[in-house]
């Protein structure tokens, strides 16, 4: 993918009085309906009861993990990416999680792209199709979320494919614990945005 001149860099932060404030390129046309679906459609997609049960499941585990472990996690996952057997990455693609993003991104009817979701230290627990790496926590879409606290938005660079001739750009949101409110982990979407 190339990169488009147009960044589209938006966090939300949470805790903001009155409304919501977007900060964003001044010529920037997808800002606005990008951050209606985080908020609406990609925000009920983050409360399915099966993600959020994955992920608070796997935040029980990765709680103890050092840097060299989630370093250790990462490197498995890329050289996986690429090999003929993928255990680590078909274990992941296989659970009900997954599953139920793959469903989601099959119903958008082209509109995602992809879906993963991450637990609170920025490690894969669910997605609709395989991301290149395992570890997200030392990037924007998840420091961006996560990172800015429960009501937080990020929206990444618009990019274009260069096999289909279409624009697109990674949304991301907090998932948020129902019952405390508590950030739990992220989501990310990637958005065809000529389906917007």
């Amino acid at each position: 993918m190339s990169r488009h001149p147009l960044i589209l860099a938006t966090a939300l932060v949470a805790g903001l009085a009155g409304p919501l404030a977007v900060s964003h390129a001044a010529d920037n046309e997808f800002a606005e309906p990008l951050t209606a679906l985080a908020q609406g459609q990609l925000r009920e997609v983050a409360q399915n009861p099966t993600l959020i049960a994955a992920i608070m499941a796997q935040n029980q585990v990765s709680a103890g993990y050092d840097a060299a472990k989630i370093d250790e996690l990462d490197k498995q996952w890329r050289a996986e990416v690429d090999a003929a057997s993928k255990p680590m990455i078909d274990a992941t693609l296989a659970n009900e999680a997954s599953k139920y993003l793959v469903g989601v991104q099959a119903e958008s009817a082209g509109l995602f792209t992809e879906i993963f979701a991450t637990d609170a230290v920025g490690l894969n627990v669910a997605q609709s199709t395989v991301t290149s790496d395992y570890w997200q926590g030392d990037e924007d879409k998840f420091t961006l979320s996560f990172g800015a606290g429960a009501d937080a938005v990020a929206l990444g660079e618009v990019e274009q494919d260069e096999s289909t001739q279409t624009f697109q750009s990674q949304v991301s949101i907090t998932i948020t614990d129902p019952a405390t409110g508590a950030p739990i982990g992220s989501i990310t979407a990637g958005v065809d945005l000529s389906m917007l």
